[in-house]
């Protein structure tokens, strides 16, 4: 009897200490009144960056982001930023400091990137620990089924979890717009599509110095014009911003009489993403030999399936070069649609110098180089080995 005494005693002072825990977090939550959530399957990183950038343009607004993406960052109201240490894995329950910190620092706006991968997670941070007054889903993309699929709508659905609850929402995503629309109906949001086309132009996209999307962009300015940031105060200020760690970085390798360009993209792993880039890249540069640098991890099965099913066709390369493992399903699909043998290297499971000595010189004197796949570990080899290969300059 003494000891389920103690045991009960001991359980009611645990829960009185986190009611009270909670309690003090949404005291700082009431000091930031405006609480934009950021979600969606790609640019999650990339939107809150040029969300906060925008805000701070205007001197109504004290503005703290904070990314989750390649490498968390905290993004203080003067636009510096610090790395967020993780003693171990990651845990949603940092974004309690994050507010905490933010209110400390006077902030009035405070943008989140969501860093919730399952529906149970996205739920509590919504619901508990961001309780957003704006929110953005950036698109509906193809990866994380195992999480919050197993279909598109599954994760159409998830991603709309984090909807202002009687707030304001924007997203690019035109597919599955309906479904969320449904979805924020149910959580009485109010949610704008933004047509990238009718927001950004080709030359406001040159005014970066890395490649970013259009939707990316048309989604900050949509957010800026509603908190009365002028649309080219709002440019200018993203144009200064510190680019995400996880942007699409390029860079000129200086190699005897080539010119090589480098695009990493292994950053953006799902299929419609990298077509975009894919795009985008091909327009930039007709003229040039188009190199495909594919990189699998044996750890996602999914992920290799899918780009198994747009290699080749839709995604012609002049050369396709195929590292990292599992190979053979790629291999098979370009060998099935007739790419000819010579223009296909199998480097599975071979050294990073191996894999970036093949790259530069099995192309022309003028040769693009796109990097897709996976970045981390073996990709981020890669491109390490990339930039150290020769004398390199980054542009845009």
């Amino acid at each position: 009897m003494a000891l389920l005494e103690v045991t009960a005693g001991v359980t009611s002072i645990f829960v009185l200490r986190e009611v009270l825990r909670y309690q003090r977090h949404r005291r700082y939550l009431e000091r930031i009144p405006f609480r934009i959530h950021v979600n969606g399957t790609r640019g999650k990183s990339s939107v809150t960056r040029l969300i906060g950038s925008a805000l701070r343009a205007s001197p109504r607004y004290r503005v703290v982001a904070k990314t989750t993406g390649t490498e968390p960052r905290f993004i203080f109201p003067d636009g510096t930023e610090w790395p967020i240490f993780r003693p171990g894995r990651p845990n949603i329950l940092e974004q309690t400091k994050i507010v905490k910190r933010a209110a400390e620092l006077g902030a009035n706006v405070l943008v989140v990137e969501c860093m919730g991968i399952t529906p149970e997670y996205i739920r509590v941070l919504e619901d508990m620990l961001i309780r957003s007054t704006h929110g953005v889903i950036t698109n509906v993309r193809e990866d994380h089924l195992d999480t919050m699929g197993p279909t598109l709508e599954d994760v159409a659905r998830n991603l709309a979890l984090t909807l202002p609850r009687g707030g304001i929402a924007w997203t690019a995503e035109t597919r599955y717009f309906d479904l969320l629309q449904k979805e924020a109906r149910k959580r009485q949001t109010e949610l704008r599509l933004v047509q990238p086309e009718e927001w950004v132009t080709d030359q406001d996209l040159e005014g970066f110095s890395y490649l970013e999307h259009a939707e990316n962009v048309a989604l900050a300015l949509a957010v800026a014009q509603e908190f009365g940031v002028e649309r080219e105060e709002a440019l200018r200020e993203m144009y200064r911003a510190t680019p995400d760690p996880g942007v699409m970085r390029v860079w000129r390798l200086h190699v005897t009489d080539k010119e090589v360009l480098l695009y990493n993209a292994l950053a953006a792993n799902d299929p419609q993403s990298t077509l975009q880039i894919w795009e985008q890249v091909r327009r930039r540069h007709p003229n040039h030999t188009l190199i495909l640098l594919v990189v699998m991890r044996p750890d996602r099965p999914q992920r290799t399936d899918a780009f198994r099913r747009i290699l080749g066709q839709p995604m012609q390369a002049d050369v396709y070069i195929l590292t990292g493992k599992p190979t053979r399903p790629l291999l098979h699909r370009l060998l099935q649609l007739h790419v000819p043998q010579t223009a296909i290297q199998n480097l599975e499971d071979a050294p990073a110098e191996d894999v970036v000595q093949a790259c530069i010189t099995c192309g022309g004197s003028k040769t693009v180089i796109l990097a897709v796949g996976n970045i981390v570990r073996y990709g981020e080899r890669i491109i390490e080995v990339f930039k150290q290969f020769a004398e390199v300059d980054e542009v845009s």
